[in-house]
């Protein structure tokens, strides 16, 4: 079956400076707060992976494995990925540079893994099709749709799955998560507004839908899949202004310290940010 959407490798760049593309993940640090965002990206402040990242990035390294194999018409089994997934477990702790505080606690996290991934693979429906795309990179010049204005810098994203569909392809997104959430769309605007312009920059083709699938990560593991329909004038409308502000503060070097409810979340609350707001 052919792959409509190019599979891009990330760009390998000399200079991986600010300037070099705009992605749904920066986007998303400045808007909660343009200080955390100048101290990872500008400072190169760095912070440790934590267990629940690293659980996070072992489940979408297992579902990769599996759709990639759905990509070439082969379907493993749960126990198959879980092997796989734990198969790679080491190499994958050091390259994470990730320590844990106990061989229990890595062996408990190492299970979570497995049961979340067992738990997203039963409740798939059999007639699932085949993906179009798996884990792609997708990079498209910024021209505003409204005025045609090339800003000069792109937009960059990684999808997580793309499946075909009567209407149109549904562009999917994997979440981790502790608790269930509501299905609210204004919590993964930029990302899936970012994802729906450039898989229509790179395809010609308009989404039919977007979709977060959330991996839950209570005693008995629960999936959730919340589905937004296609973006329009107006979702695009507001990414750009968006952006426009991002390369406005990033000329101007603004990056004001934004104290709020974000902060509960922040890495750099304990020590870089006290320091520098205190």
């Amino acid at each position: 079956m052919s792959v409509d959407l190019p599979v891009l490798e990330r760009p390998q760049q000399t200079d991986p400076g600010v300037w070099s593309y705009v992605s749904p993940s920066r986007l998303n640090l400045w808007l909660r707060c343009p200080l955390a965002w100048k101290l990872r990206y500008l400072d190169g402040v760095r912070t440790p992976t934590t267990p629940a990242l690293f659980l996070g990035q072992r489940c979408h390294a297992g579902l990769e494995a599996y759709y990639r194999h759905r990509m070439l018409g082969v379907t493993l089994s749960a126990d198959d990925v879980v092997s796989r997934m734990e198969a790679g477990w080491t190499d994958a702790v050091a390259e994470a540079a990730i320590e844990f505080d106990s061989a229990a606690g890595e062996a408990a996290l190492k299970t979570q893994a497995g049961d979340l991934v067992r738990a997203y693979l039963q409740q798939l429906p059999a007639d699932e099709p085949r993906p179009l795309a798996v884990e792609a990179t997708m990079e498209a010049p910024l021209v505003d749709p409204a005025s045609g204005e090339d800003l000069g810098i792109p937009l960059l994203g990684i999808a997580d799955l793309v499946l075909p569909g009567e209407e149109g392809p549904t562009i999917v997104d994997f979440k981790t998560s502790s608790r269930s959430a509501p299905p609210f769309e204004v919590t993964h605007e930029v990302q899936l507004t970012s994802y729906a312009w450039l898989y229509r920059q790179l395809t010609g083709r308009q989404e039919a839908s977007l979709e977060i699938r959330s991996l839950i990560k209570t005693k008995t593991p629960k999936i959730e899949a919340h589905c937004y329909p296609a973006r329009t004038d107006k979702h695009f409308r507001r990414l750009f202004a968006i952006v426009r502000e991002y390369l406005d503060a990033l000329d101007a070097r603004r990056f004001n310290y934004r104290p709020g409810w974000g902060c509960s979340m922040c890495d750099y609350r304990e020590q870089e940010c006290r320091a520098w707001a205190g």
